[in-house]
């Protein structure tokens, strides 16, 4: 008896040392915090409930296994949907961002956080099919070499390979350009909240890319909307400012973000994307119950 607690006290040592990077891929697969740790979870239930002595490598077996529980989530929602998936430029419903610099009672967080990809991507990860999605998050992303991605699939490596191929070539052509110097990045959200605060809106104009494009997800009462210009957006921003007792400068999903309170609630959360020092994009988070569920305090 003891020897059989042993083993199972070792396989779960060996989960939970695998679980920072399961939680990683099973977000990248699904964009949402609750369900990628939901999905993790699941891989825990079918390992408890597999004897895994002829499995070589644990880390990778544990990875195809949150592929595969990811991958039946995104074909259902996919059943679920009534609409068709949005075009580019179409209403999205933005992923859950990954917040740090702000208290958070939320402990996955922080542990996405130091392996986390920009909100921008992750949209254009949620216009890709199920397949193609976890071709390539898989590959691309994690190294996962094809025939194993060919058994989630049930498919051949070659096709699994073109699947991959084709989802690289729809997210290279729909990921805006973006600096990459924090600092850089940094000074330019810092001039947006600045203005946004004083109601300036020369200087919102400023900062802001002529064809700025701002998505807003306010959950399932608050349609989301999408802005694109720089007076349209600057307007926006100097009117939301008003609402909001208290903007805090932070990282989302590594990246210098907003997220602004009031009355000590999460009123929203902005990410930015900005190339050669101006915004040329905005992701706006403002659905209560998601950010509710991060449980940001100011």
């Amino acid at each position: 008896m003891s020897g059989e607690i042993s083993r199972a006290d070792l396989l779960a040592r060996q989960f939970e040392a695998e679980r920072p990077h399961l939680r990683s891929v099973a977000y990248r697969m699904l964009g949402s915090v609750a369900e990628a740790e939901d999905a993790v979870q699941e891989a825990w239930l079918k390992l408890s409930r597999t004897d895994v002595a002829e499995v070589r490598n644990l880390g990778a077996w544990l990875t195809t296994v949150v592929g595969r529980v990811c991958l039946d989530q995104l074909r259902s929602r996919s059943s679920r949907r009534e609409d068709p998936l949005p075009e580019p430029e179409g209403q999205v419903r933005l992923p859950d961002p990954v917040v740090s610099g702000l208290a958070t009672s939320d402990p996955v967080h922080g542990i996405l956080v130091a392996d986390s990809v920009g909100i921008a991507l992750m949209v254009v990860l949620e216009t890709l099919s199920p397949a193609e999605r976890l071709a390539f998050v898989l590959h691309d992303m994690f190294d996962v070499p094809f025939d194993g991605i060919a058994e989630v699939l049930g498919r051949t490596s070659a096709s699994t390979r073109q699947l991959a191929s084709r989802a690289r070539r729809r997210v290279r052509g729909a990921t805006p350009a973006a600096d990459t110097e924090d600092s850089r990045k940094r000074a330019v959200v810092e001039a947006f909240l600045t203005a946004a605060r004083g109601g300036d809106f020369d200087a919102l104009l400023a900062v802001l890319d002529p064809e700025v494009l701002a998505r807003s997800d306010g959950g399932t009462l608050v349609p989301g909307v999408l802005r694109r210009g720089a007076a349209d957006v600057a307007a926006q921003a100097v009117t939301f400012a008003r609402f909001a007792a208290e903007a805090r400068l932070v990282l989302v999903n590594g990246s210098p973000g907003v997220v602004s309170f009031a009355g000590g609630r999460a009123l929203s959360v902005m990410s930015f994307t900005i190339h050669d020092g101006r915004i040329t994009g905005l992701d706006i988070l403002t659905d209560p119950t998601r950010l509710a569920a991060l449980g940001l305090t100011g």
